[in-house]
């Protein structure tokens, strides 16, 4: 029988990033209902807008706040060099920053429905962007949009900044149409390769042109750009323009059915249940895409709790980040050991491999990095050096092969050297997370520490593994390594 503590567990895992060291009691009080209800109602209030770019215009485009004025000086500043890199430079810092604090959000709020929505929309809706105002605008669309309409999102997403910029609708016009962000349009964001002709995403192209923006990030329509001729789209016929596409794919059951699948895939099991699979996507097509419907069909429903979906996924880079951080009150000194760290493991904040997002399931794991994910908690407890070099990312016009871009100016030959800048400097609060186990008798502490740390059967891993590991020198040190052990598992990799 599965029991409500682990049925908690796995809904905290999956519509957030793990319990907090503080809720930890609470697990076993309450019915997954109630746990799902709380959820919801924490996630109701509207997120506080993430604001990270304040002083990257100074001295470089600001001059006069109006957007004319701004208009003039980005020209100005494209056609200055120096000023050019200068921007990029202050905007890929402050992607950073953008970075951290959004990871805080994740570890520190009580909204963890909204802010894991928000995580999953990030990569369904995948943009990397090196204009620090524009990424954190759509950022703030899709935080706001999480767990609202997906016609609003989609439009939202559609219309921002850095969506039509990375998709290169900027060049998208009458007498030159550019097919990218038309094509994304279907096949990423709403109904799936295959399910549209090349036909369509032409006219649907023509039907996009004229979707721009300006120097503050703001939606423009350049009636002169756009393409008034008649279109035929998906077996419709009119003068379109780029809402009415939008309207018109969202009339096809397919993106009720390619939105809902994804979903199933990301929260539940990667490996979708058909019959599951069809009933959310009618569901979700009836409610007129209502998200929060959605996700209460899944994490009420009683299939979510099937032993098969229990333990069944690979956490993310940032899910195992944000998970221990929640579980183990940590203060992290070091930002640039964070970002170090999410590039090492293969998801970086941000900076999405391709349009596609992250692709996740197996190929979170390697030999080589589930060897690194099995280190971390030890080096987290022993404040030890990250010295790690990760990855290469070839997509140079993103600022990634630059690695000034991400460390700070130094060659990664001599990462290793600089010890005090990759040192962890992780400082945990022990105490918080060892008060939860005050009232369980010394021979129980191993089987209610895997059953926290696991989403596998208990008594499924070698309590040698455990035994051998900790440090009996007293009950707060036993706690304390046999934590350190179990997060240093390949079990502990699932949820």
């Amino acid at each position: 029988m599965i029991t409500s503590q682990t049925k908690n567990l796995h809904l905290l895992w999956r519509a957030g990033f793990g319990t907090a060291a503080e809720d930890v009691q609470k697990l076993s009080d309450v019915s997954p209902k109630e746990m799902y209800a709380a959820l919801v109602k924490a996630s109701k209030s509207k997120p506080v807008y993430i604001d990270v770019a304040q002083n990257v215009y100074d001295g470089l485009m600001m001059g006069v706040g109006d957007v004319v004025n701004m208009e003039k000086a980005r020209k100005e500043m494209q056609e200055d060099d120096t000023k050019k890199r200068m921007f990029q430079k202050r905007s890929r810092e402050a992607i950073k920053s953008l970075n951290l604090q959004w990871l805080d959000e994740m570890v520190n709020t009580n909204a963890q429905l909204r802010e894991k929505m928000s995580f999953f929309w990030h990569g369904h809706f995948a943009c990397r962007n090196l204009n620090i105002f524009f990424q954190q605008l759509l950022l703030d669309d899709i935080r706001n949009n999480a767990l609202g309409s997906f016609k609003e999102l989609l439009t939202a997403v559609s219309k921002s900044a850095g969506m039509l910029s990375f998709l290169n609708n900027q060049q998208n016009k009458k007498q030159s149409p550019n097919e990218n962000f038309a094509r994304e349009v279907m096949e990423l964001f709403t109904m799936g390769r295959g399910n549209y002709s090349e036909k369509d995403v032409k006219e649907a192209a023509r039907a996009f042109t004229g979707w721009s923006s300006n120097a503050a990030g703001e939606f423009i329509f350049r009636p002169f750009q756009h393409d008034n001729g008649t279109k035929t789209f998906l077996g419709k016929t009119g003068n379109f323009s780029g809402d009415d596409i939008i309207d018109i794919i969202l009339e096809q059951k397919q993106t009720a059915y390619f939105i809902a699948t994804k979903v199933y895939k990301f929260f539940v099991n990667e490996t979708p249940d058909q019959q599951h699979a069809q009933w959310l996507a009618t569901r979700f097509f009836d409610s007129n895409y209502d998200i929060a419907g959605l996700m209460n069909d899944i994490f009420t429903s009683k299939w979510f709790y099937d032993e098969k979906n229990i333990g069944a996924k690979i956490k993310s880079p940032i899910e195992l980040i944000a998970g221990m951080r929640r579980l183990l009150p940590m203060k992290l000194e070091n930002d640039e050991v964070q970002l170090l760290m999410q590039r090492a493991l293969g998801q970086m904040l941000f900076y999405p491999p391709n349009v596609a997002g992250w692709p996740g399931g197996t190929n979170w794991i390697d030999s080589s990095s589930l060897m690194l994910r099995m280190r971390i908690p030890q080096l987290i407890k022993d404040n030890e050096v990250f010295a790690i070099t990760p990855k290469m990312d070839d997509d140079q016009q993103m600022g990634m092969k630059d690695e000034k871009a991400i460390i700070g100016g130094r060659q990664m030959e001599k990462l290793k050297k600089d010890n005090d800048r990759f040192r962890i400097n992780a400082d945990v609060k022990w105490e918080v997370f060892v008060k939860q186990f005050k009232d369980v008798p010394r021979e129980q502490l191993p089987v209610t520490l895997e059953r926290l740390l696991l989403q596998t059967k208990a008594g499924s891993l070698d309590s040698a593994t455990v035994q051998n590991a900790a440090d009996k020198t007293s009950r707060e040190a036993f706690i304390q390594s046999a934590t350190i052990a179990l997060m240093s598992t390949p079990e502990y990799q699932l949820c």
